[in-house]
């Protein structure tokens, strides 16, 4: 929200001495978060002067149009002569009164004016647009030129309101009564103690049954619909300067007369409002839920698939706007034109004004599914004041007939629907506890009726909620406005004193390794969001009956296409890899440890927690009962190059084996023997995908899957070809350890190495072998490593030769010949006794 200065001033009667600076310091120590303070005008020196363009003469032989014009600026000059100015805009004519700035004047940006020679001729001075003097483009896209009643030399600074302070205002959401000057302006008088003149404040008539006809068939979506009718406008009638000005500097841009003062009384009073030509609406305004399928086109000229969730306001025709977002192109406010033959201006002449209450969640969800953020929406979806409708719309009324000599019509048209205030009972100490402040009854009150509050009670205080507070509902948001009005600096600071003794958990420990293993293996780390929506899943090729589907949904998602909690980290390591490939980085090797999120289908709402105490065992368990299953994963993605080509060798690409090997780097950091299987899982290549195992409380449990990526999921991503990933669950690495990791025993004996090669079945898995040997082999083995697969048509169609190299060694003494080969035959016995494989060549 951007707030001038100047217009401020005019609802808190600041010191002539405060400076926008100032009252930045009070606003952040009240709590808002003011961004910048902008300085309009800043090095703007005169003079500066309305003139009249009294000819003009073209100048055609240079190669863009120049034009040398002589400009009445009455003694500003200080001779009363025409001044001479060459310029290269043609937004203007003879007659019109432009903006003059004279020799030894200075413009934004240090730009010193002085006469000089251009194009033949001495210009002195210039012919000034809006952008010159720092006021934005004014929708001319050229030369200010001026109403024809204002005086010749007139000062063009004070004029145009160019010197000015602007508050840029961050508002959170839940103070959307600070998206208006009034909202501001009530923060600014209490932060200095100084009465509000607040606009709302008007004469309203009372409704009668000769308004324009309203029908609200939603009173949940609509529960309060003002409309006014305005007659008799002038289609010529412009903007004044001063309205332009200050929709300007709060960053809008100006349109039409009707439609700038609707903006205006919204930036003034925080009630969106909005104006139709009453000529193109057919019948009486009604409010209602869109019907399915149902299609309108807004003012931004979009044809738009209506939700059956949104609120439509219609006529008899159909939807003429999309309530609380933005209005139809049927019936929008006409622009003027004038007859060629007759000079006659037409335009719009009749307007009604909406002045309406719209259910925030409503207006927010109907802005983000339409994608279609506005103004209005921005203030609706945050709460607005139902009580100032009909003071909104008066505003608009009276600025109308003001300024465009309509007339305003007597019919007055609410439509409420019936509700009571909001009160909220809490102990006039509630605040002395949060804060660990003794406020004291009397602060406690005092504040609460600066905010708008009633307050009544002596120990027990029932606050009723003024009607432009929405966002306070609970004791604790009172406590709040308690807080920080008396100053959050003021708050005590108290270090808590951690207990000796604890540090990081087993579970903490393991995470960190378990990252730094995969960091010194080669892998870069790549954290992200942990949103998903189900077009990912579909690209993964995830089953319909997969658990992976099975997500928690946010209640008010970042983005409608990712409204749930992830149920695996490979969505996001993927984006990232994809994005990092198509900015020119293609040999890459990402990892990501973080919460997935497994719903259980026991979550239920949780309770609300205190704040003035520690929560019970039972309280946290309650809530952690409310959590869907959040266990933590470790996984990998890695493309192109696995080891870069060079005078060293040719570089290798990073295939499945790489991906699988990442897990056994997990798996040992914890302490861990990975067991490897084949398998046929999404989103892997089903004949490039291993399941990963680990052994808990005894028994083989999966604990995640590694391989190269489906072809159809490399395509529906566009991920580089053969794309590998791995993703393992580490809190069941951290179950299959066995405790804390034990240093290798360095033997003093020599090894004693036996390989043995052995044919089996294709379809015997070699992991299978690996363990029945290492079963065998007994104590003795310390090692066993595949390190060649064989086939060929010497060993028979559906054979294949697994060679193993196996290292023998004791503790305490040097292994004999025998004592190894002895051990090696009973690793081939068990293995062939299991697995039907026998010594190659016996």
């Amino acid at each position: 929200m951007r707030v001038p200065l100047s217009w401020l001033r005019e609802y808190v009667d600041l010191p002539a001495t405060e400076t926008g600076r100032d009252v930045q310091a009070k606003l952040v120590s009240a709590g808002l978060e003011v961004e910048t303070v902008e300085q309009l005008g800043a090095g703007l020196k005169g003079p500066l002067v309305v003139g009249k363009v009294l000819t003009i003469e073209e100048l055609t032989e240079f190669k863009k149009p120049i034009r040398f014009c002589t400009v009445d600026v009455g003694m500003a000059n200080g001779t009363g002569e025409p001044q001479e100015i060459v310029c290269g805009a043609r937004n203007f004519d003879v007659g019109d009164k432009v903006v003059v700035v004279l020799p030894g004047a200075v413009l934004p940006g240090d730009f010193a004016i002085a006469a000089r020679q251009t194009y033949g001729k001495t210009s002195h001075g210039m012919i000034c647009s809006g952008d010159e003097l720092g006021m934005g483009d004014d929708g001319s896209n050229g030369i200010i030129v001026l109403p024809p009643e204002y005086e010749v030399g007139t000062d063009a600074i004070e004029l145009l309101e160019l010197v000015d302070e602007v508050l840029d205002i961050a508002v959170t959401p839940d103070r959307g009564y600070c998206l208006s000057m009034r909202g501001v302006a009530r923060e600014v008088a209490t932060a200095y103690g100084l009465p509000l003149r607040d606009p709302a404040l008007l004469d309203v008539p009372a409704p009668n049954s000769y308004g324009y006809l309203v029908k609200v068939a939603d009173p949940h979506g609509c529960d309060r619909f003002t409309a006014r009718t305005v007659v008799g406008l002038e289609p010529e009638a412009r903007s004044p300067i001063w309205l332009r000005r200050r929709l300007q500097k709060a960053g809008m841009r100006t349109v039409s007369l009707a439609v700038d003062v609707t903006n205006y009384v919204m930036l003034e009073l925080g009630q969106p409002l909005h104006a139709y030509d009453r000529s193109r609406i057919d019948g009486p305004i009604g409010v209602r839920r869109a019907e399915p399928g149902e299609k309108f086109t807004t003012l931004d000229g979009t044809k738009r698939v209506l939700d059956p969730e949104d609120l439509v306001i219609t006529d008899n025709r159909g939807p003429i706007g999309l309530a609380g977002v933005m209005g139809g192109a049927n019936t929008e406010i006409a622009d003027s034109t004038t007859d060629a033959e007759t000079g006659q201006v037409h335009g719009t002449t009749e307007v009604v004004i909406e002045a309406a209450h719209f259910d925030a969640l409503s207006i927010a969800r109907t802005a983000r599914r339409h994608k279609l953020s506005s103004e209005a929406s921005k203030r609706f979806e945050r709460g607005t004041d139902p009580q100032t409708t009909s003071a909104a719309a008066q505003r608009t009324v009276d600025l109308l007939v003001l300024l465009a000599g309509g007339t305003a019509e007597a019919g007055v048209t609410e439509v409420i629907a019936p509700s009571a205030p909001r009160t909220i009972s809490m102990p006039a100490n509630h605040p002395d506890r949060v804060a660990g402040v003794d406020y004291g009854r009397e602060t406690v009150v005092r504040r609460l009726q600066e905010v708008g509050c009633d307050v009544y009670g002596q120990d027990e205080l029932v606050v009723t909620v003024p009607s432009w507070r929405p966002d306070l509902s609970f004791p604790n948001d009172l406590a709040e406005e308690v807080i920080r009005l008396e100053g959050y600096e003021n708050l005590p600071s108290t270090l808590p004193t951690p207990p000796s003794g604890r540090g990081l958990t087993d579970r903490q420990r393991l995470h960190r390794r378990l990252g730094r293993a995969l960091a010194g293996a080669g892998y870069v780390e790549a954290l992200s969001y942990p949103f998903i929506g189900e077009a990912v899943l579909d690209q993964l090729g995830l089953a319909a009956d997969d658990d992976r589907r099975h997500t928690v949904k946010l209640v008010n998602p970042l983005s409608d296409e990712e409204p749930a909690l992830r149920t695996t980290l490979l969505p996001g390591l993927l984006g990232a890899l994809r994005r990092n490939d198509g900015r020119g980085s293609h040999d890459l090797a990402l990892f990501e440890t973080g919460l997935v999120f497994r719903p259980t289908g026991e979550e239920h709402e949780a309770a609300r927690l205190p704040v003035d105490r520690r929560p019970t065992d039972e309280e946290i368990a309650g809530l952690n009962a409310t959590l869907p299953r959040q266990p933590r994963r470790a996984a990998v993605v890695l493309a192109g190059a696995r080891e870069q080509a060079g005078w060293w060798g040719k570089g290798r690409p990073g295939t499945w084996a790489d991906a699988v090997e990442a897990a056994r780097t997990l798996a040992r950091e914890a302490g861990v023997e990975l067991i490897v299987r084949a398998d046929q899982h999404a989103p892997w290549h089903p004949g490039r995908c291993a399941a990963l195992y680990v052994t808990v409380n005894g028994e083989e449990t999966l604990v995640g899957h590694a391989g190269e990526l489906h072809p159809r999921v490399i395509k529906a991503l566009h991920l580089p070809e053969r794309t590998c990933a791995m993703e393992v669950e580490t809190d069941l690495l951290e179950q299959a350890g066995t405790g804390p990791l034990k240093a290798p025993r360095i033997s003093t004996f020599p090894v004693a190495t036996q390989d043995v090669a052995l044919v089996v079945d294709e379809g015997v898995p070699s992991v299978d072998v690996e363990a029945a040997l290492r079963e065998g082999a007994g104590e003795l083995l310390e090692s066993l490593r595949l390190f060649d697969v064989f086939t060929g048509e010497q060993l028979g169609a559906g054979k294949k030769s697994l060679a193993y190299a196996l290292r023998f060694r004791a503790a305490d003494r040097t292994l004999t010949v025998e004592e190894a080969t002895a051990a090696r035959d009973a690793a081939v016995a068990l293995a062939g006794e299991r697995t039907g494989a026998v010594l190659r060549g016996a």
